[in-house]
């Protein structure tokens, strides 16, 4: 029905999409200012953080009418430009009309910024940083490189789909992420391109799909930053759409960025799906595993590598979902290691509990044996490192 192919260098492969950055002196000698320039008016759809104290950029963005297109997004890294009132949207507002001076094809600019809140954009060192671009170029890598802070590595995907009648599109992709993740929209900055002739209400419902089904099904540290940001912009060039294609290419994009997001999770080591199963209802199911892959306690015990399943079934009463001791099992990968009211847990079992959560990923499942209603979360464990990281994040 169609084909999913797997490309190098991400946005550059889509078509009439333009990407690059600068330094503009925001980081020490790396690239900290990106952009992503369409050439034709593209449509847009976007989801942003639950914070309550939204990002000037994010403000700034809504600013803009319902169904508003748009041919330019401006990033920036080391400054997330929030809880900087009314200052930090006039500064956006006077940085891009700036950059409109360089390009008059510029329509209805969006900027997005990541970094240290609380501190308005150096507007000068930005404005002169633009100088230097060229919107005709094309490098993915130093875009998805720039809008970097604590990660470790570049988040950078890009998907051909065949279509069955031999029409392609693309759909790509840059993301940050490693830090201040939640699942309620991971702290975090995604920027999607297509060229698929998507219409824009299929935009709006893939796109919230997407990210319930990826992004806000992984924590690294419960925490919600200000700035998190999903955008999805079509400029229909390939002329070429299928739903169900581009639907299951834009899960698997997001998805597979989630989980790149929680393997460089500021000094965690390991991935970890936790599967909540047969509970009394849907919510039931996604508050118990959220709370599994929020857990400080549960993440102490991976990194430790200690398989106290004593802390998943404290974590799962503390939940306050519908739940019962006597009828629930919980097995790392397909080692059970508490059953119907009984510890498992012999000499035996407690060594092949431990090569289990050596491993870099594995899942650890609760059967609540209740109802028929499953979900999944996805986590990491929480170390040494995530504190150094994060007690000198400013500097």
């Amino acid at each position: 029905m169609f084909e999913i192919i797997s490309l190098k260098n991400g946005i550059d492969n889509v078509e009439g999409f333009f990407t690059n950055a600068t330094n503009a002196g925001l980081k020490n000698n790396e690239y900290d200012l990106a952009f992503i320039r369409s050439d034709t008016l593209c449509d847009v759809s976007a989801v942003f953080t639950t914070n309550r104290f939204a990002a000037a950029p994010i403000k700034y963005f809504k600013k803009y009418p319902k169904n508003f297109k748009t041919n330019f997004i401006l990033i920036n890294s080391k400054n997330a430009n929030a809880m900087t009132s009314k200052e930090g949207i006039e500064d956006i507002e006077d940085i891009l009309e700036y950059t409109k001076q360089k390009d008059s094809a510029i329509t209805n600019p969006i900027m997005s910024s990541t970094g240290v809140i609380g501190y308005r954009l150096p507007k000068e060192k930005i404005k002169k940083a633009i100088n230097d671009f060229d919107f005709s170029s094309k490098n993915s890598n130093a875009a998805a490189n720039a809008i970097l802070t604590t990660d470790t590595f570049k988040k950078e995907l890009c998907f051909k789909v065949v279509l069955n009648s031999g029409d392609t599109f693309h759909i790509a992709a840059i993301c940050k992420g490693a830090g201040m993740i939640n699942p309620a929209m991971a702290t975090m900055l995604c920027f999607i391109v297509t060229d698929a002739d998507i219409p824009k209400s299929d935009m709006d419902e893939l796109l919230k799909n997407a990210v319930n089904n990826s992004f806000n099904k992984i924590s690294v540290d419960g925490d919600t930053s200000t700035n998190d940001t999903v955008m999805l912009l079509s400029n229909k060039k390939s002329g070429a759409y299928d739903k169900l294609a581009f639907k299951t290419a834009l899960d698997t994009l997001t998805k597979e960025l989630a989980l790149l997001i929680l393997k460089d999770g500021e000094g965690s080591n390991k991935v970890v799906a936790f599967e909540v199963k047969n509970a009394a209802s849907l919510s039931d199911a996604k508050k118990a595993a959220s709370m599994l892959s929020n857990s400080l306690l549960v993440k102490t015990a991976l990194f430790g590598e200690d398989p106290n399943w004593g802390r998943i079934g404290s974590t799962i009463g503390a939940s306050g979902i519908q739940c019962d001791e006597d009828k629930l099992v919980i097995k790392y990968d397909d080692l059970v290691v508490y059953e119907n009211g009984k510890n498992k847990m012999d000499e035996e079992v407690e060594k092949k509990a431990v090569k289990i959560l050596q491993q870099d990923s594995f899942k650890i499942c609760c059967d609540l044996n209740i109802g028929d209603f499953n979900d999944m979360a996805y986590g990491c464990d929480l170390s040494y490192e995530y504190v150094k990281i994060n007690a000198d994040y400013r500097t």
